[in-house]
């Protein structure tokens, strides 16, 4: 029996797979309030979070489509992130997660 690639078929899976990454959320919850250059978003960014994974990270995001790259032409260089129009679809899932994650909060506050 060959297993089943549900990716897009499934809006789970292929949502599952899309944002892949630990921080790909994060990131795109930061992007919400508009573009913001590589190393402003570093710094809002967990100390844990490298450079590199960082890079990683946006990279895979643009390359799905959720994130656009834009990079002016002068000295010092500069790049912006923003989110896609697909991306910015993604707000209110944010946007809930957010609401359910304080409600988790508060729950575990109980224990």
């Amino acid at each position: 029996m060959t297993p089943i690639d549900l990716y897009g078929i499934c809006p789970f899976v292929t949502s599952q797979k899309v944002l892949t990454g630990k921080w790909s959320m994060y990131i795109m919850y930061l992007l919400q309030d508009g573009p913001i250059r590589f190393n402003a978003l570093k710094r809002k960014m967990p100390e844990e979070m490298t450079h590199t994974t960082l890079s990683r990270q946006l990279k895979s995001l643009e390359q799905e489509g959720l994130v656009v790259r834009t990079a002016y032409t002068q000295v010092p260089p500069k790049v912006e992130y923003e989110l896609s129009d697909i991306g910015r679809q993604f707000e209110p899932v944010l946007k809930a997660l957010g609401n359910w994650g304080e409600a988790y909060i508060e729950y575990l506050k109980k224990q």
